[in-house]
C-alpha cells in the first residue's frame, strides 16, 4: 500500500470513527440528515473519504442511503423495532436456560469494568459498547455459537435504538443506575442461579424502545 493509500484509509477510518461516536453517542437521532458539506467541514477531509465511510456505516447498520437526498442516520419502522426486542430478549432467556454450571465469567466481569469507568468519565460511546459487550458475552455463556451470531446480528440492527434508549434514560435516571442493574445482573449469574438471572432481565429496563 503506497503513502496515499494508506494516508486516504487513516482517513476513511478517523471519518468512520467520528461519525460513528456521533450516532452511537444517542446525540443523534434515527432519520436525523447527514449533511455532506457539514461533514467533510467538520472532520476536515474530502468527499471521497468520506463517502467511502458513509459506506462502510451503512453496513454496519447505521446509516442509510436515500436516492437524490443524501445520507441519513438509519431508520426502523416502530414494528421492526418493537419485534427485533422480542427476538433479543427471547434469545438471551434461551441462553440463560442453556448456560454451565460454573462458567467463565472473564469477559463478562471485563465488560462490567468498562461499564463503570466509562459511566465515571461520562463516556457515552464507551458506555454504549460496553452494554453491548456486556449482553453480548451473557449470551455466549449459552454455548450456542449459532445463537450468539444471531444475537449479534440483531444488535447490530438495534444499537443505535439502545445509544438513543441510554441517553434517555440518563435524562430520567442517576448514570450510575444501567451500572447497578448490571451488577445485580452479573451477580445472579456468578450465583449460577437461572430463575435469578431471568428475573434480572425483566427488571433490566430498557427492554423495549422508549419512543
Amino acid at each position: 500500500m503506497s503513502d496515499g493509500e494508506l494516508r486516504a484509509y487513516s482517513l476513511v477510518e478517523l471519518a468512520v470513527e467520528r461519525v460513528r461516536r456521533e450516532i452511537l453517542s444517542g446525540r443523534t437521532e434515527p432519520g436525523e440528515r447527514l449533511v455532506e458539506e457539514q461533514l467533510t467541514r467538520q472532520l476536515g477531509i474530502s468527499r471521497a473519504p468520506l463517502r467511502e465511510a458513509m459506506r462502510l456505516l451503512a453496513q454496519q447498520g447505521l446509516v442509510e442511503h436515500i436516492p437524490r437526498r443524501g445520507a441519513r442516520v438509519a431508520t426502523l419502522s416502530a414494528d421492526d423495532v418493537r419485534e427485533l426486542y422480542e427476538v433479543r430478549d427471547v434469545l438471551e432467556r434461551h441462553a440463560v436456560a442453556a448456560m454451565p454450571v460454573a462458567p467463565d465469567l472473564t469477559g463478562l466481569r471485563a465488560a462490567l469494568e468498562v461499564m463503570r469507568k466509562a459511566t465515571e468519565a461520562g463516556d457515552r460511546l464507551e458506555l454504549a459498547n460496553a452494554h453491548r459487550r456486556f449482553h453480548t458475552e451473557v449470551v455466549a455463556l449459552g454455548g450456542n455459537r449459532q445463537l450468539a451470531d444471531l444475537y449479534g446480528s440483531v444488535l447490530v440492527r438495534i444499537q443505535l435504538y439502545m445509544a438513543v434508549n441510554m441517553r434517555r434514560e440518563a435524562e430520567a435516571a442517576r448514570a450510575e443506575d444501567g451500572v447497578l442493574r448490571h451488577e445485580r445482573l452479573f451477580a445472579a449469574v456468578e450465583e449460577g442461579d437461572t430463575a435469578a438471572v431471568l428475573e434480572a432481565l425483566s427488571a433490566h429496563g430498557a427492554r423495549t424502545y422508549l419512543s
